[in-house]
């Protein structure tokens, strides 16, 4: 009677992960079927969910401008440098970096928000900013708070998907820190040079990693909904939480791109 029943409950496991499947299937059809063309046309539909997509502030490729301004193309690959440094090395770590560390991260928080200031002043008409502001600007600092964000949001997932954690700091020291940096420094030239053979790896890895900080996000909220919280030992143990929460992220930017295209009826960004 055992042997009968192991079958059948075997099938009733999967059950909930093919209805999750299922339903993110149906969504992601419908955000893709409601975007513009091609993969960059799918990737200039995230950005605009998420980035003013202001042409003069966002590199080109070619004729075309990338799917997100110069600041988020900055932010979302430091989110996806960060995220990939902690998921690859440190996948269970649940702790903070030490205060030395913590303080750089916030001081790269404080230069981006300057930055960001100092470049909206320039939008106004009566207003002026303290410098001018450039592109190489918005990326830099944009790349810093990417890391910043990166290494606040993991350690908080690690703490509601793990059942057995790694007790000890995402950066362990400013030599983690350096490594980071150092990386992103080439990934900043790389960007710089605006070589289109570059340019349209990044641009779609940059939309990618909106997906990607996204969907770890909402996975630590389904999680802690469906009080599942510390009972993965392996990524797989993930599969369910992970796909609702990759289904709640496509459904976020989908509402945010149909409430945009139905008040300015135009996928281009702002123009000034």
């Amino acid at each position: 009677m055992s042997s009968e029943r192991e079958p059948v409950q075997s099938v009733r496991a999967y059950i909930p992960r093919m209805f999750a499947v299922l339903i993110a299937l149906i969504v992601f059809a419908i955000w893709l079927l409601s975007t513009p063309d091609g993969l960059l046309g799918k990737a200039d539909a995230v950005g605009y969910a998420l980035c003013h997509r202001i042409d003069l502030r966002s590199f080109q490729l070619g004729t075309r401008q990338l799917p997100l301004c110069a600041r988020c193309s900055g932010m979302y690959l430091g989110v996806l440098l960060g995220l990939g440094f902690y998921i690859t090395r440190r996948s269970k770590a649940v702790r903070y970096p030490n205060r030395a560390v913590s303080a750089v991260l916030i001081f790269f928080a404080i230069i981006w928000a300057i930055d960001g200031l100092n470049s909206y002043l320039q939008l106004l008409p009566m207003a002026t900013g303290v410098y001018p502001p450039s592109n190489t600007l918005r990326l830099i600092t944009g790349t810093l708070v990417g890391i910043s964000l990166s290494t606040m949001v993991y350690p908080a997932f690690s703490q509601f998907a793990w059942k057995y954690v790694q007790n000890e700091p995402v950066l362990r020291s400013f030599k983690d820190l350096g490594l980071l940096l150092l990386i992103a420094a080439v990934l900043v030239a790389l960007i710089l040079g605006e070589n289109p053979l570059i340019l349209y790896p990044l641009a779609i890895a940059s939309t990618i990693s909106v997906f990607l900080i996204l969907t770890i996000v909402y996975t630590s909220v389904v999680l802690a909904i469906s009080r599942r919280e510390n009972r993965a030992e392996r990524w797989r143990d993930l599969f369910t939480p992970i796909v609702i929460g990759l289904t709640l992220a496509v459904i976020q930017i989908g509402v945010i791109d149909w409430l945009r295209y139905s008040m300015t009826g135009t996928w281009a960004g702002f123009h000034f």
